[in-house]
């Protein structure tokens, strides 16, 4: 049966692909029942038992279902100020609610800051490929033009020169947004000195948009100049080192007047009453669920030891819950085709990693899960050299 454009739809739609999220289990092509899933950053651990208790009674003893949710935000805006704050060794009026902007997770966000700076042919966006696909996507879903810069192919350090070539060239419309991740996925390096001092000398009409979904493990964080740079948003996320991915909240931090007008874009009660429950529970007992950073980072290092003895991989050093590797050049006809039959060959094995970009992006696991992932990644480039 031909496809045809429906005629009521946008005919640029026709010209990209959604978004698809990774299946966590693909049963007619696995051989494995079970998957080691460290495909999509998430933490390996779910929210301890305790705590998990402690939503339960939430749900059965306090939040009515027939009722909306708070759409204000405002104790977990309180509350995420007060672990800002403390996290970056700021006063503790540093950062207030006011700062503050909650998402259904960081993509609701960054739909907010494109419609609030780009819509009617105002603006375009600025990305550096690799980085997180959903800035090309959301803006496109808009109707937005994307102008993409590469990066170093060694450092995935951002072309700076191309970059600033990109901002002074662009018209009809000019770039209003440059987002950038710190540390980047997938590729996970930290921001150099050189990309930050880029970043602040851009002109006060161009919006930064700095990711740090993985701050947790990177422990580096800009929030400590959003008072020097009221042309800059910070993102951050639940969904990683708090273990809450499934319940889908992020938030942004930045000057109260772009929090304002992120208010008014946003769509009313975007936030279930049992995330807002979530996510505070969270912060009230993040002691216990950072505890396990130290762990990933051990995790890691051994992991990045391990693999970078393989003669066949090279290795990216990484700030964030996940590593990034590439096959080197040397010994494959084809290095796309190699890297998808390597790709193939973990999923076989039962590791689940995302093939993205000429490389592979795997998540720190478990302790288990990281030693099957060794021996399987082995096993893998044994099968490509056979």
């Amino acid at each position: 049966m031909t496809k045809t454009m429906l005629p009521f739809i946008r005919s640029d739609l026709a010209q990209f692909t959604a978004y698809k999220p990774h299946p966590s289990s693909d049963t007619a092509n696995f051989v494995p029942t079970k998957f080691d899933r460290l495909d999509t950053n998430e933490s390996p651990y779910d929210l301890p038992p305790e705590l998990k208790e402690k939503l339960a009674w939430t749900y059965q003893q306090v939040i009515e279902t027939n009722r909306y949710p708070d759409g204000g935000h405002e104790t977990l805006k309180d509350a995420i100020a007060e672990y800002i704050n403390q996290s970056a060794a700021l006063s503790s009026s540093f950062f207030t609610a006011a700062n503050i902007s909650v998402g259904n997770g960081s993509d609701e966000l960054i739909r907010s800051l494109l419609i609030a700076t780009c819509l009617g042919g105002e603006g375009s966006i600025l990305v550096a490929n690799p980085t997180f696909s959903m800035y090309g996507i959301l803006a496109q879903t808009l109707g937005i033009p994307v102008v993409a810069v590469g990066r170093n192919e060694t450092t995935f350090e951002i072309d700076i020169s191309a970059a600033q070539s990109a901002i002074e060239q662009t018209q009809n419309p000019p770039i209003r947004v440059v987002f950038v991740v710190h540390p980047n996925s997938p590729t996970a390096n930290s921001l150099t000195e050189a990309e930050l001092a880029w970043l602040r000398s851009l002109p006060q009409h161009i919006l930064v948009v700095i990711d740090e979904a993985y701050f947790e493990f990177s422990q580096t964080t800009l929030v400590g100049e959003l008072g020097q740079h009221p042309n800059w948003v910070i993102l951050r996320t639940f969904s990683k080192a708090f273990r809450l991915a499934s319940l889908r909240i992020g938030y942004c931090v930045a000057h109260p007047e772009a929090i304002a007008i992120l208010e008014k874009v946003r769509l009313p009660y975007n936030l279930p009453s049992f995330s807002l429950a979530a996510a505070l529970v969270g912060l009230q007992n993040r002691a216990l669920l950072l505890e396990s950073i130290s762990q990933a980072l051990s995790e890691r290092a051994k992991l990045i030891e391990i693999l970078s003895q393989q003669p066949e991989l090279q290795i990216t050093p990484s700030a964030a819950n996940f590593i990034y590797l590439r096959l080197k050049p040397n010994g494959f006809n084809s290095q796309e085709a190699a890297l998808k039959t390597f790709h193939q060959k973990l999923r076989t094995l039962g590791t689940l990693v995302r093939h993205i970009s000429g490389g592979l992006r795997i998540t720190v696991g478990t302790i288990e899960e990281n030693a099957r992932t060794v021996n399987r990644v082995k096993a893998a480039l044994a099968n490509l050299s056979s």
